[in-house]
Protein backbone atom coordinates (compact mmCIF):
# COMPACT_ATOMS: atom_id res chain seq x y z
CA UNK A 1 0.00 0.00 0.00
CA UNK A 2 1.02 3.63 -0.52
CA UNK A 3 1.72 6.08 2.31
CA UNK A 4 2.07 9.85 2.24
CA UNK A 5 4.91 10.87 4.55
CA UNK A 6 5.82 14.33 5.81
CA UNK A 7 9.54 14.10 6.50
CA UNK A 8 12.26 16.41 7.75
CA UNK A 9 15.11 16.64 5.27
CA UNK A 10 18.52 18.32 5.42
CA UNK A 11 17.06 21.70 4.45
CA UNK A 12 13.27 21.66 4.86
CA UNK A 13 10.18 19.50 5.33
CA UNK A 14 9.35 17.28 2.35
CA UNK A 15 6.25 15.34 1.33
CA UNK A 16 6.81 12.02 -0.39
CA UNK A 17 4.94 8.84 -1.30
CA UNK A 18 6.34 5.42 -0.37
CA UNK A 19 5.11 1.86 -0.95
CA UNK A 20 5.16 -0.20 2.24
CA UNK A 21 3.33 -2.97 4.06
CA UNK A 22 2.38 -0.80 7.05
CA UNK A 23 3.15 2.55 8.69
CA UNK A 24 6.24 1.22 10.50
CA UNK A 25 7.68 -0.03 7.22
CA UNK A 26 6.99 3.37 5.62
CA UNK A 27 8.92 5.09 8.42
CA UNK A 28 11.84 2.68 7.94
CA UNK A 29 11.99 3.37 4.20
CA UNK A 30 11.98 7.11 4.83
CA UNK A 31 14.77 6.72 7.40
CA UNK A 32 16.81 4.79 4.80
CA UNK A 33 16.67 7.91 2.63
CA UNK A 34 18.28 9.85 5.51
CA UNK A 35 15.04 11.66 6.35
CA UNK A 36 13.05 11.86 9.59
CA UNK A 37 9.35 10.94 9.30
CA UNK A 38 7.08 13.46 11.02
CA UNK A 39 3.64 12.23 9.94
CA UNK A 40 2.50 9.16 8.02
CA UNK A 41 -0.93 8.51 6.48
CA UNK A 42 -2.45 6.34 3.77
CA UNK A 43 -2.11 7.97 0.35
CA UNK A 44 -4.97 8.27 -2.05
CA UNK A 45 -4.60 6.01 -5.07
CA UNK A 46 -3.44 7.73 -8.24
CA UNK A 47 -3.28 6.58 -11.82
CA UNK A 48 0.06 6.09 -13.51
CA UNK A 49 1.52 9.09 -15.27
CA UNK A 50 1.78 9.36 -19.05
CA UNK A 51 4.81 11.66 -18.71
CA UNK A 52 7.74 10.64 -20.97
CA UNK A 53 10.60 10.65 -18.48
CA UNK A 54 13.16 9.35 -20.98
CA UNK A 55 12.55 12.23 -23.37
CA UNK A 56 12.63 14.71 -20.48
CA UNK A 57 16.03 13.41 -19.30
CA UNK A 58 17.47 13.46 -22.83
CA UNK A 59 16.36 17.04 -23.44
CA UNK A 60 17.60 18.17 -20.03
CA UNK A 61 21.06 16.68 -20.68
CA UNK A 62 21.27 18.51 -24.02
CA UNK A 63 20.35 21.85 -22.43
CA UNK A 64 22.75 21.43 -19.51
CA UNK A 65 25.58 20.43 -21.85
CA UNK A 66 24.87 23.60 -23.84
CA UNK A 67 25.77 25.64 -20.76
CA UNK A 68 22.36 26.48 -19.30
CA UNK A 69 21.76 26.45 -15.56
CA UNK A 70 19.22 23.96 -14.25
CA UNK A 71 16.47 26.56 -13.73
CA UNK A 72 17.13 27.99 -17.19
CA UNK A 73 16.94 24.52 -18.75
CA UNK A 74 13.61 23.75 -17.04
CA UNK A 75 12.35 27.20 -18.07
CA UNK A 76 13.33 26.49 -21.67
CA UNK A 77 11.41 23.20 -21.58
CA UNK A 78 8.41 24.95 -20.04
CA UNK A 79 8.52 27.78 -22.60
CA UNK A 80 7.46 25.39 -25.36
CA UNK A 81 3.93 25.54 -23.97
CA UNK A 82 1.38 22.90 -24.90
CA UNK A 83 -1.28 21.08 -22.93
CA UNK A 84 0.23 17.61 -22.55
CA UNK A 85 1.77 15.80 -19.61
CA UNK A 86 5.20 17.23 -20.39
CA UNK A 87 3.95 20.81 -20.10
CA UNK A 88 2.20 20.04 -16.82
CA UNK A 89 5.29 18.46 -15.25
CA UNK A 90 7.83 21.05 -16.41
CA UNK A 91 5.60 23.93 -15.28
CA UNK A 92 5.22 22.35 -11.82
CA UNK A 93 8.98 21.78 -11.56
CA UNK A 94 9.74 25.37 -12.60
CA UNK A 95 7.29 26.71 -10.02
CA UNK A 96 8.92 24.71 -7.22
CA UNK A 97 12.43 25.72 -8.29
CA UNK A 98 11.41 29.38 -8.22
CA UNK A 99 10.06 28.84 -4.70
CA UNK A 100 13.58 27.89 -3.63
CA UNK A 101 13.27 24.10 -3.57
CA UNK A 102 16.15 21.95 -4.73
CA UNK A 103 15.73 19.83 -7.85
CA UNK A 104 15.41 16.61 -5.84
CA UNK A 105 12.77 18.21 -3.58
CA UNK A 106 10.80 19.35 -6.61
CA UNK A 107 11.01 15.84 -8.07
CA UNK A 108 9.94 14.24 -4.78
CA UNK A 109 6.81 16.40 -4.72
CA UNK A 110 5.93 14.96 -8.15
CA UNK A 111 6.79 11.33 -7.43
CA UNK A 112 3.85 10.09 -9.50
CA UNK A 113 5.88 11.23 -12.52
CA UNK A 114 9.42 10.47 -11.29
CA UNK A 115 10.37 7.04 -9.86
CA UNK A 116 12.45 6.73 -6.65
CA UNK A 117 15.46 5.55 -8.69
CA UNK A 118 15.53 8.78 -10.68
CA UNK A 119 15.01 10.96 -7.60
CA UNK A 120 17.77 9.14 -5.70
CA UNK A 121 20.27 9.64 -8.51
CA UNK A 122 19.45 13.34 -8.69
CA UNK A 123 19.75 13.73 -4.90
CA UNK A 124 23.20 12.10 -4.99
CA UNK A 125 24.23 14.26 -7.97
CA UNK A 126 23.33 17.43 -6.07
CA UNK A 127 26.16 16.67 -3.66
CA UNK A 128 28.69 16.20 -6.47
CA UNK A 129 27.39 18.72 -9.07
CA UNK A 130 27.35 15.99 -11.74
CA UNK A 131 23.68 16.13 -12.73
CA UNK A 132 24.33 15.24 -16.38
CA UNK A 133 26.14 12.07 -15.32
CA UNK A 134 23.22 11.08 -13.09
CA UNK A 135 20.73 11.65 -15.89
CA UNK A 136 22.92 9.68 -18.30
CA UNK A 137 23.10 6.78 -15.82
CA UNK A 138 19.33 6.72 -15.53
CA UNK A 139 18.95 6.72 -19.32
CA UNK A 140 21.40 3.82 -19.58
CA UNK A 141 19.40 1.90 -16.97
CA UNK A 142 16.11 2.67 -18.73
CA UNK A 143 17.42 1.79 -22.19
CA UNK A 144 18.90 -1.53 -21.08
CA UNK A 145 15.78 -2.55 -19.18
CA UNK A 146 13.47 -1.47 -22.02
CA UNK A 147 15.61 -3.35 -24.55
CA UNK A 148 15.17 -6.59 -22.63
CA UNK A 149 11.43 -6.04 -22.27
CA UNK A 150 11.14 -5.32 -25.99
CA UNK A 151 13.03 -8.51 -26.76
CA UNK A 152 10.56 -10.49 -24.66
CA UNK A 153 7.61 -8.68 -26.22
CA UNK A 154 8.97 -9.22 -29.71
CA UNK A 155 9.26 -12.95 -29.07
CA UNK A 156 5.54 -13.03 -28.24
CA UNK A 157 4.32 -11.15 -31.33
CA UNK A 158 4.64 -13.98 -33.86
CA UNK A 159 2.97 -16.64 -31.67
CA UNK A 160 0.15 -14.16 -30.96
CA UNK A 161 -0.37 -13.62 -34.69
CA UNK A 162 -0.37 -17.38 -35.28
CA UNK A 163 -2.96 -17.90 -32.55
CA UNK A 164 -5.13 -15.10 -33.91
CA UNK A 165 -5.04 -16.33 -37.50
CA UNK A 166 -5.48 -19.98 -36.50
CA UNK A 167 -8.42 -19.14 -34.25
CA UNK A 168 -10.05 -17.01 -36.97
CA UNK A 169 -9.70 -19.79 -39.56
CA UNK A 170 -11.13 -22.38 -37.15
CA UNK A 171 -14.10 -20.15 -36.31
CA UNK A 172 -14.74 -19.51 -40.02
CA UNK A 173 -14.76 -23.23 -40.72
CA UNK A 174 -17.07 -23.97 -37.79
CA UNK A 175 -19.42 -21.04 -38.29
CA UNK A 176 -19.70 -20.96 -42.10
CA UNK A 177 -18.22 -23.98 -43.91
CA UNK A 178 -19.40 -26.73 -41.55
CA UNK A 179 -23.08 -25.60 -41.61
CA UNK A 180 -23.02 -25.68 -45.42
CA UNK A 181 -21.82 -29.29 -45.35
CA UNK A 182 -24.38 -30.09 -42.63
CA UNK A 183 -27.23 -29.02 -44.93
CA UNK A 184 -26.04 -31.49 -47.54
CA UNK A 185 -25.36 -34.36 -45.15
CA UNK A 186 -28.68 -34.03 -43.26
CA UNK A 187 -30.58 -34.82 -46.46
CA UNK A 188 -28.60 -37.97 -47.05
CA UNK A 189 -29.71 -41.37 -45.84
CA UNK A 190 -26.12 -42.38 -45.28
CA UNK A 191 -25.18 -42.75 -41.62
CA UNK A 192 -22.48 -40.27 -40.61
CA UNK A 193 -19.49 -41.18 -38.46
CA UNK A 194 -19.91 -40.20 -34.81
CA UNK A 195 -17.12 -37.60 -34.80
CA UNK A 196 -18.49 -36.02 -37.96
CA UNK A 197 -21.98 -35.79 -36.42
CA UNK A 198 -20.53 -34.09 -33.34
CA UNK A 199 -18.67 -31.56 -35.46
CA UNK A 200 -21.70 -30.86 -37.65
CA UNK A 201 -23.87 -30.31 -34.58
CA UNK A 202 -21.23 -27.95 -33.19
CA UNK A 203 -21.05 -26.04 -36.47
CA UNK A 204 -24.83 -25.67 -36.66
CA UNK A 205 -24.93 -24.49 -33.07
CA UNK A 206 -22.26 -21.86 -33.74
CA UNK A 207 -24.05 -20.65 -36.90
CA UNK A 208 -27.46 -20.51 -35.16
CA UNK A 209 -26.17 -18.56 -32.16
CA UNK A 210 -23.54 -16.42 -33.88
CA UNK A 211 -25.25 -13.22 -32.73
CA UNK A 212 -24.79 -14.27 -29.10
CA UNK A 213 -21.53 -16.22 -29.32
CA UNK A 214 -19.67 -13.45 -31.17
CA UNK A 215 -20.16 -10.72 -28.55
CA UNK A 216 -19.70 -13.28 -25.78
CA UNK A 217 -16.37 -14.39 -27.23
CA UNK A 218 -15.26 -10.77 -27.68
CA UNK A 219 -16.27 -9.97 -24.10
CA UNK A 220 -14.42 -13.04 -22.87
CA UNK A 221 -11.25 -12.07 -24.73
CA UNK A 222 -11.33 -8.44 -23.58
CA UNK A 223 -12.29 -9.34 -20.02
CA UNK A 224 -9.68 -12.08 -19.87
CA UNK A 225 -7.02 -9.71 -21.18
CA UNK A 226 -7.92 -7.07 -18.59
CA UNK A 227 -7.99 -9.69 -15.84
CA UNK A 228 -4.56 -10.97 -16.85
CA UNK A 229 -3.22 -7.42 -16.98
CA UNK A 230 -4.55 -6.71 -13.50
CA UNK A 231 -3.13 -9.98 -12.18
CA UNK A 232 0.25 -9.11 -13.71
CA UNK A 233 0.26 -5.63 -12.16
CA UNK A 234 -0.58 -7.13 -8.75
CA UNK A 235 2.13 -9.75 -9.16
CA UNK A 236 -0.33 -12.66 -9.04
CA UNK A 237 0.27 -13.84 -12.60
CA UNK A 238 4.02 -13.69 -12.19
CA UNK A 239 3.76 -15.63 -8.92
CA UNK A 240 1.76 -18.33 -10.73
CA UNK A 241 4.17 -18.50 -13.68
CA UNK A 242 7.11 -18.94 -11.29
CA UNK A 243 5.80 -22.45 -10.51
CA UNK A 244 6.29 -23.57 -14.12
CA UNK A 245 9.52 -25.56 -14.56
CA UNK A 246 10.78 -23.68 -17.63
CA UNK A 247 9.52 -20.16 -16.93
CA UNK A 248 10.07 -19.94 -13.18
CA UNK A 249 13.90 -19.77 -13.19
CA UNK A 250 13.89 -17.36 -16.16
CA UNK A 251 11.47 -14.96 -14.48
CA UNK A 252 13.66 -15.01 -11.37
CA UNK A 253 16.73 -14.32 -13.51
CA UNK A 254 14.98 -11.43 -15.26
CA UNK A 255 14.06 -9.83 -11.93
CA UNK A 256 17.56 -10.33 -10.53
CA UNK A 257 19.07 -8.71 -13.64
CA UNK A 258 16.69 -5.77 -13.22
CA UNK A 259 17.67 -5.45 -9.55
CA UNK A 260 21.39 -5.61 -10.34
CA UNK A 261 21.02 -2.92 -12.99
CA UNK A 262 19.19 -0.62 -10.56
CA UNK A 263 21.70 -1.21 -7.76
CA UNK A 264 24.68 -0.71 -10.06
CA UNK A 265 23.20 2.54 -11.40
CA UNK A 266 22.57 3.87 -7.89
CA UNK A 267 25.98 2.85 -6.53
CA UNK A 268 27.77 4.38 -9.51
CA UNK A 269 25.73 7.51 -8.89
CA UNK A 270 27.35 7.92 -5.48
CA UNK A 271 24.67 6.55 -3.15
CA UNK A 272 25.68 4.36 -0.18
CA UNK A 273 24.70 0.69 -0.31
CA UNK A 274 21.88 0.93 2.26
CA UNK A 275 20.25 3.87 0.54
CA UNK A 276 20.65 2.19 -2.85
CA UNK A 277 18.90 -0.91 -1.50
CA UNK A 278 16.02 1.16 -0.16
CA UNK A 279 15.53 2.87 -3.52
CA UNK A 280 15.92 -0.40 -5.42
CA UNK A 281 12.86 -1.73 -3.61
CA UNK A 282 10.89 0.30 -6.15
CA UNK A 283 11.84 -2.18 -8.91
CA UNK A 284 11.45 -5.32 -6.78
CA UNK A 285 8.41 -7.57 -6.99
CA UNK A 286 6.29 -8.34 -3.90
CA UNK A 287 7.86 -11.81 -3.76
CA UNK A 288 11.37 -10.31 -3.80
CA UNK A 289 10.78 -7.52 -1.25
CA UNK A 290 11.21 -9.64 1.93
CA UNK A 291 14.54 -10.98 0.65
CA UNK A 292 15.73 -7.52 -0.33
CA UNK A 293 14.83 -6.16 3.09
CA UNK A 294 16.70 -9.05 4.69
CA UNK A 295 19.77 -7.91 2.72
CA UNK A 296 19.35 -4.40 4.15
CA UNK A 297 19.10 -5.79 7.68
CA UNK A 298 22.27 -7.83 7.13
CA UNK A 299 24.14 -4.76 5.88
CA UNK A 300 23.12 -2.83 8.98
CA UNK A 301 24.63 -5.64 11.03
CA UNK A 302 27.91 -5.12 9.20
CA UNK A 303 27.82 -8.09 6.81
CA UNK A 304 29.34 -7.88 3.34
CA UNK A 305 27.06 -7.19 0.39
CA UNK A 306 27.86 -10.48 -1.33
CA UNK A 307 27.28 -12.51 1.85
CA UNK A 308 23.94 -10.79 2.44
CA UNK A 309 22.81 -11.34 -1.16
CA UNK A 310 23.88 -14.99 -1.06
CA UNK A 311 21.97 -15.58 2.20
CA UNK A 312 18.86 -14.05 0.64
CA UNK A 313 19.25 -16.13 -2.55
CA UNK A 314 19.52 -12.99 -4.68
CA UNK A 315 22.77 -13.93 -6.37
CA UNK A 316 23.79 -16.31 -9.15
CA UNK A 317 27.14 -18.16 -9.26
CA UNK A 318 28.50 -15.86 -11.97
CA UNK A 319 27.23 -12.71 -10.24
CA UNK A 320 28.68 -13.84 -6.90
CA UNK A 321 32.19 -14.01 -8.34
CA UNK A 322 31.82 -10.67 -10.11
CA UNK A 323 30.47 -8.93 -7.01
CA UNK A 324 33.19 -10.34 -4.77
CA UNK A 325 35.77 -9.01 -7.21
CA UNK A 326 33.97 -5.67 -7.11
CA UNK A 327 34.07 -5.58 -3.31
CA UNK A 328 37.81 -6.19 -3.32
CA UNK A 329 38.50 -3.55 -5.97
CA UNK A 330 35.98 -0.96 -4.80
CA UNK A 331 34.01 -1.19 -8.08
CA UNK A 332 30.87 -2.87 -6.75
CA UNK A 333 28.51 -0.72 -8.80
CA UNK A 334 30.32 -1.54 -12.02
CA UNK A 335 30.21 -5.26 -11.22
CA UNK A 336 26.47 -5.11 -10.54
CA UNK A 337 25.99 -3.68 -14.03
CA UNK A 338 28.33 -6.28 -15.57
CA UNK A 339 26.36 -9.05 -13.88
CA UNK A 340 23.12 -7.53 -15.19
CA UNK A 341 24.54 -7.42 -18.73
CA UNK A 342 25.65 -11.05 -18.47
CA UNK A 343 22.19 -12.18 -17.39
CA UNK A 344 20.52 -10.01 -20.04
CA UNK A 345 22.57 -11.80 -22.70
CA UNK A 346 21.75 -15.17 -21.13
CA UNK A 347 18.02 -14.39 -21.17
CA UNK A 348 18.27 -13.20 -24.76
CA UNK A 349 19.82 -16.51 -25.85
CA UNK A 350 17.14 -18.47 -23.99
CA UNK A 351 14.34 -16.42 -25.57
CA UNK A 352 15.79 -17.09 -29.02
CA UNK A 353 16.05 -20.84 -28.37
CA UNK A 354 12.54 -20.95 -26.92
CA UNK A 355 11.12 -19.09 -29.93
CA UNK A 356 12.78 -21.50 -32.37
CA UNK A 357 11.26 -24.44 -30.50
CA UNK A 358 7.83 -23.04 -29.59
CA UNK A 359 6.81 -21.43 -32.89
CA UNK A 360 6.99 -24.65 -34.99
CA UNK A 361 5.06 -26.51 -32.28
CA UNK A 362 2.38 -23.84 -32.29
CA UNK A 363 2.15 -23.92 -36.08
CA UNK A 364 1.85 -27.71 -35.96
CA UNK A 365 -0.95 -27.51 -33.35
CA UNK A 366 -2.90 -24.99 -35.43
CA UNK A 367 -2.38 -27.08 -38.56
CA UNK A 368 -3.62 -30.21 -36.80
CA UNK A 369 -6.72 -28.38 -35.52
CA UNK A 370 -7.66 -27.09 -38.98
CA UNK A 371 -6.76 -30.45 -40.53
CA UNK A 372 -9.02 -32.36 -38.13
CA UNK A 373 -11.95 -30.10 -38.99
CA UNK A 374 -11.39 -30.60 -42.74
CA UNK A 375 -10.93 -34.38 -42.44
CA UNK A 376 -14.09 -34.75 -40.36
CA UNK A 377 -15.97 -32.74 -43.00
CA UNK A 378 -14.88 -35.05 -45.79
CA UNK A 379 -14.96 -38.30 -43.81
CA UNK A 380 -18.59 -39.08 -44.76
CA UNK A 381 -17.69 -38.58 -48.43
CA UNK A 382 -14.79 -41.01 -48.04
CA UNK A 383 -17.12 -43.56 -46.38
CA UNK A 384 -19.71 -43.11 -49.13
CA UNK A 385 -17.10 -43.57 -51.86
CA UNK A 386 -15.85 -46.70 -50.13
CA UNK A 387 -19.36 -48.17 -49.90
CA UNK A 388 -19.91 -47.65 -53.65
CA UNK A 389 -16.87 -49.69 -54.62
Amino acid sequence: MRFEVRALGPEQIETLIVDAIDEAEARRLVAARQLTALAVKRAASRRGSAFDLTLFAQELIELLDAGLELAEAIEALDARGGQGEGARVTHALLTRLREGQSFSQALTAADEDFPPLFIGLVRAAERTSHLQDALARYLEYRNRFDALRQRIGGALIYPSILLGVGGAVSLFLLGYVVPKFATVYRGSAHKLPWLSRVMLDLGEFVAAHAGVLGPALLTLLVGGGLALRGAWQRGQLEAALRHLPMLGPRIELFRIAQLYLALGTLLNGGLPALQALALAEGVATPAMLPRLRAVGAALRRGEAVTDALAAAELVTPVALRLLRAGERSGRLGEMFIRAARHHDAELGRWIERFSRMFEPLLMAAIGVTVGVIVVLLYLPIFDLAGSLQ
